[in-house]
């Protein structure tokens, strides 16, 4: 049989998210410039040999903050979907299996938390605690819960009627056993591909947060930062806000595309 190809969208994004995880890991052992760096007889200078993205109003060499925001752009991203996965899966998985007054209780949780996106989720935690990287992850995590609770309670009420679970039963298998074993593995791919998508979300949120102040410090290069900085600059030069501009579509794009790309790998519908 003939090897079958895999989705064009798979391939484009994963080169995409490559090449951002690339630029993360770089920053750990080699930089152009030093990012923190002052040159005031550098200041908003277009790409050139020196500096490859320009610099920025106080010329600090765009391409190595770009290399460095790439760090907590990730870290904020993979963390905070790991907390709406672990949690949205977790509690998804308990309506699902346990039906009646549980599920309604723990769905209705749910649509509660819905109604918090993840910027009034960062003001609400960044009144009782300080505005940073941690606060923004929790509020990403956090608003992003609901997406995974409702896909993965979706996933285990059709799995659980299934006529390998109901033989389980019938051999005196623990429902216990049952969900860990036989259920959520069938719930995986789903939650695979809803993950990637959430890591686009995550990071045009976490951009947002550091725009509005409430994400990444601003002494540590971010691109939602370097955004906030460059707006007062934009008619003396555009770069500043290109560089990190085109870096966050570059990675949602990259995200998104993957997401599509496994979904089409995954669901045997869409095979030919």
């Amino acid at each position: 049989m003939r090897r079958r190809r895999p989705p064009l969208n798979l391939l484009l994004g994963s080169t995409l998210v490559g090449l951002v995880v690339l630029a993360a890991l770089t920053s750990f052992v080699w930089l152009p410039h030093d990012p923190q760096r002052l040159d005031f007889t550098a200041q908003l200078a277009g790409p050139s040999v020196t500096h490859w993205f320009g610099t920025d109003h106080f010329g600090r060499d765009l391409f190595s903050r770009v290399l460095v925001g790439a760090r907590s752009t990730l870290l904020v991203g993979a963390i905070a979907v790991g907390i709406a996965l672990s949690l949205g899966a977790l509690l998804g998985a308990v309506a699902g299996w346990a039906g009646g007054w549980a599920d309604e209780v723990v769905m209705r949780l749910v649509d509660v938390l819905y109604a918090f996106p993840a910027i009034l989720m960062a003001l609400l935690l960044a009144a009782v605690f300080e505005p940073g990287t941690a606060t923004a992850m929790v509020a990403i995590g956090l608003a992003t819960v609901p997406i995974f609770a409702r896909l993965m309670r979706s996933s285990v009420v059709a799995l659980r009627e299934r006529d390998y679970v109901e033989a389980g039963r019938a051999l005196g298998a623990r429902s216990a056993r049952l969900l860990r074993m036989h259920v959520l593995p069938g719930a995986a791919s789903p939650i695979v591909v809803q993950a990637s998508l959430s890591l686009a979300v995550a990071v045009l949120a976490e951009a947002a947060l550091s725009f509005l102040g409430l994400g990444t410090p601003p002494d540590v290069p971010s691109w939602g930062n370097m955004l906030r900085e460059a707006q007062g600059f934009m008619v003396l030069s555009p770069w500043a806000a290109l560089a990190p501009g085109l870096a966050i579509v570059v990675t949602v794009l990259g995200w998104s595309l993957l997401g599509d790309g496994l979904r089409d790998a995954l669901d045997p519908t869409t095979r030919r």
